[in-house]
């Protein structure tokens, strides 16, 4: 009495397999690998920090180029020119107290 129970073919529970081991497989890497969800997450972070870092260095960029031609032969700033000197100098102007 061996009974006529059914066994699903071998090939279809191979097939199967594959097919979910393969879908398993590339979601995964869609999610988590090199060119996956997260990354693109990280790269976007980035790209914001690295921007807003283009910024504050154009910004003292526009700063210094300012100065430098404040300080030119062209164009003169008699306050910055003061300034510089006592800053680099040590110079003091008469109204001036040192404190240490």
């Amino acid at each position: 009495m061996t009974g006529n129970r059914k066994r699903p073919p071998i090939g279809a529970l191979i097939y199967f397999a594959v097919a979910f081991t393969a879908g398993t497989y590339f979601t995964f890497a869609a999610v988590q690998g090199d060119y996956g969800l997260f990354r693109r997450v990280q790269v976007d972070a980035e790209a914001r920090d690295l921007k807003a870092e283009r910024d504050s260095l154009q910004a003292q960029l526009d700063t210094l180029k300012n100065k430098t031609r404040r300080l030119s032969d062209g164009y003169l700033d008699l306050d910055l020119l003061g300034q510089q000197a006592r800053d680099v100098l040590g110079y003091m102007r008469p109204d001036e107290i040192l404190i240490r």
